[in-house]
C-alpha cells in the first residue's frame, strides 16, 4: 500500500513559487490576481508548517533562504513534471523555447549574433529574450534557461554556473575617427580625443548595480590624468554609446565582449594599445530545465564556443602603428 505524502497545500506553494520568482509579494499578488495579504498568509501558512522560515526580509526587499532555495528548486521541477503530464494528456504540448535574461548591451551585443548562429541550426525553436537594466529578478524567472550576469558578489561557479570572460575594456573608435585625429599612442593622447562617456545612472540600475568602471579608472591605471572636456556625449545605454563610436562621434571604452563583433567586421578599430583587466568576471547561470534537451545544450555550446573566442583574444583592428596589446589590471573593489 503507497504511503499518504504528507504535502503542505497546492495552493500555498504554487503561492510560493510565484513569490519566489519575484521576491515580491506584491508582484506575486498581480500575477495570481489575489491580494497581497493572501499572498503573505499563504507563505506564512507555509513556513509554519515547515517549521523554517523561507525568506529573508529586508529593507531591500525578499531574498531567499537556503532553505527557500531548496523548495524552490523542488517545487518548480514538480510543477513542470505536471504541466508536461498535463500537456501530454491534453494534447496541448507548448512549443520548444529558449528564454535568455541579459542586460540590453549584453543582448544587442553580444548574444544576438549567438542567437543568429543557434535560429540557423535551430529554426523550429523559439527564442524569447527578457532584457533590461533595471529588473535585476528576470533572471530568477521561473522560465528563464541562461541568465548573463556580471559581478563576482552574483555567482558561484558550479554545476549550474559557467564562468565565460573576464571584463577587459580597450579604447575604441571608428576608423575614420582613427584616421583623422590619431594616432594615441600614450595613454594621455586619448585627451586630445573626443571621449563618449557611459553615465552613471548606467551603474546604479537594478539589474547591474555594478562599481562603475569609466574613463577616469582607465586613465588611473595607466598612470595619466582624465583632464576635462567641453562638449561631448553622456548615455546610460551603451549600445547607443556604441552606435555613436561607429558614426565617429568620438572615442569609447569597448568592452571586449560587446565590441568584439564591430572590431571583426572593422567598423570599429582600436585607439588606444593600453587595455585594462578588472576584477569581476561574466557569467552565464543555467535554469531550472534540463540542459539535456538537445535545443538548450547546442544554445549553450555556441555561448561557451564564442566566450573561448573573446578568451583568446581573436583579433580586431588594431590601431595603425600599434606595435601590440598592452593589458593593465585595476582592482574597483579595492580587495586583495
Amino acid at each position: 500500500m503507497t504511503k499518504r505524502r504528507r504535502l503542505p497545500s497546492f495552493g500555498s506553494l504554487a503561492t510560493f513559487e510565484v513569490a519566489a520568482k519575484h521576491l515580491s509579494f506584491t508582484k506575486a499578488s498581480s500575477e495570481l490576481n489575489v491580494t497581497q495579504a493572501a499572498v503573505s498568509q499563504h507563505i506564512r501558512l507555509l513556513e509554519q508548517s515547515l517549521s523554517c522560515k523561507l525568506f529573508h526580509r529586508n529593507t531591500e526587499g525578499l531574498e531567499l533562504t537556503w532553505e527557500g532555495e531548496y523548495l524552490l528548486h523542488s517545487v518548480a521541477q514538480g510543477l513542470d513534471v505536471l504541466s508536461n503530464s498535463i500537456e501530454a494528456l491534453t494534447g496541448t504540448q507548448s512549443r520548444d523555447t529558449i528564454t535568455i535574461s541579459a542586460t540590453t548591451g549584453v543582448a544587442s551585443l553580444f548574444l544576438l549574433p549567438i542567437i543568429s548562429s543557434f535560429q540557423e541550426q535551430a529554426p523550429e525553436v523559439e527564442v524569447i529574450v527578457l532584457a533590461s537594466d533595471e529588473d535585476d529578478s528576470l533572471r530568477k524567472y521561473e522560465n528563464v534557461d541562461f541568465a548573463f550576469v556580471c559581478g563576482n558578489e552574483r555567482s558561484e561557479v558550479g554545476s549550474k554556473i559557467y564562468s565565460l570572460f573576464p571584463e577587459i575594456v580597450q579604447p575604441v573608435c571608428s576608423p575614420s575617427y582613427y584616421e583623422q585625429n590619431g594616432p594615441f599612442p600614450e595613454a594621455a593622447d586619448l585627451n586630445r580625443a573626443q571621449l563618449i562617456h557611459l553615465h552613471e545612472k548606467h551603474w546604479s540600475s537594478k539589474a547591474i548595480g555594478w562599481l562603475p568602471l569609466a574613463w577616469g579608472n582607465w586613465f588611473k591605471a595607466n598612470g595619466a590624468e582624465l583632464e576635462r572636456q567641453a562638449g561631448g556625449m553622456q548615455s546610460n545605454s551603451y549600445p547607443l554609446l556604441v552606435d555613436a563610436a561607429v558614426s565617429g562621434k568620438g572615442v569609447i571604452l569597448g568592452w571586449k565582449h560587446l565590441v568584439a563583433g564591430h572590431l571583426k567586421d572593422g567598423s570599429l578599430c582600436y585607439a588606444s594599445p593600453h587595455a585594462l583587466r578588472v576584477d569581476r568576471m561574466n557569467y552565464v547561470e543555467l535554469g531550472s530545465r534540463e540542459v539535456a534537451r538537445p535545443w538548450l545544450q547546442l544554445f549553450l555550446d555556441l555561448v561557451l564556443a564564442e566566450a573561448e573566442k573573446i578568451n583568446d583574444g581573436e583579433p580586431g583592428r588594431p590601431p595603425v602603428g600599434a606595435s601590440g596589446t598592452v593589458l593593465h589590471t585595476y582592482n574597483l573593489t579595492g580587495k586583495s
